[in-house]
């Protein structure tokens, strides 16, 4: 008897336990009640951003600002702006050449003081017209200091309007001609070179992780802007 009794407590105990358990969960002792929709003030949500497609990556055989910045930073498309010299189009937003210290402007010939520390010359590009906010490259490697720029600049000035020079100004140590106009803000510019995150002009090295460096051998003004590249102070 005693034996029977334990196996039939044992039988009964696994029944009470499965009964509990499919009675789990079943919502008798908490039922739904349906909520009224919320009528409070609602999240503002931001829209999301225009990313730019395929289409606007190029403005005919050269990259739009945007389209070269995307390329570069892609491990697919890297190879594509980088391996051979491109083309880019953009406004100029921004130039150091007004940025220039007067220690540093001067014929070419004469050296810098010791305690003179310029900045490689350079200008930077972006898809609008003064935008200095959004994505810009820089451009670097068309004139090795300002001395080759304050010779430019002294040899252009004597143009007249509509002239262009007999013999543009050649930077010899970088052997390239300068670009006429000297490169300002707001002018519309197809650049072409070659085209990285980093550059080294003469013994510079010029680091841009975002957007990318430039070093343009061929220039071209493709809308001429309203100003005139200046040094803070007038040329003699």
């Amino acid at each position: 008897m005693d034996t029977f009794a334990r196996q039939l407590g044992r039988t009964l105990g696994m029944a009470m336990l499965i009964g509990a358990a499919s009675n789990c969960g079943s919502g008798e002792e908490n039922p739904y009640k349906p909520q009224p929709a919320w009528s409070g003030k609602q999240a503002s949500v931001p829209a999301p951003p225009t990313l730019p497609s395929a289409s606007t990556y190029k403005q005919g055989d050269a990259y739009t600002v945007a389209g070269a910045i995307h390329q570069l930073r892609s491990l697919l498309h890297s190879k594509e702006v980088t391996a051979q010299p491109i083309s880019i189009v953009g406004y100029i937003v921004d130039s150091n050449i007004p940025r220039a210290p007067d220690c540093a402007v001067h014929k070419t010939g004469k050296k810098d003081p010791d305690n003179c520390s310029p900045e490689l010359p350079s200008f930077w590009i972006a898809d609008e017209k003064g935008s200095t906010k959004g994505p810009k490259i820089r451009a670097v490697g068309w004139a090795r200091n300002f001395a080759v720029i304050f010779d430019a600049m002294t040899a252009y000035k004597k143009l007249k309007p509509g002239d262009q020079p007999k013999e543009p100004i050649n930077d010899d140590i970088l052997n390239v001609p300068l670009p006429f106009p000297l490169p300002a803000v707001g002018t519309k510019v197809k650049l072409t070179g070659a085209y990285n995150f980093s550059k080294t002009v003469v013994s510079d090295m010029v680091s841009e992780p975002v957007g990318g460096v430039i070093a343009p051998t061929k220039f071209e003004v493709l809308e001429p802007g309203t100003e005139v590249a200046h040094f803070a102070k007038p040329l003699p």
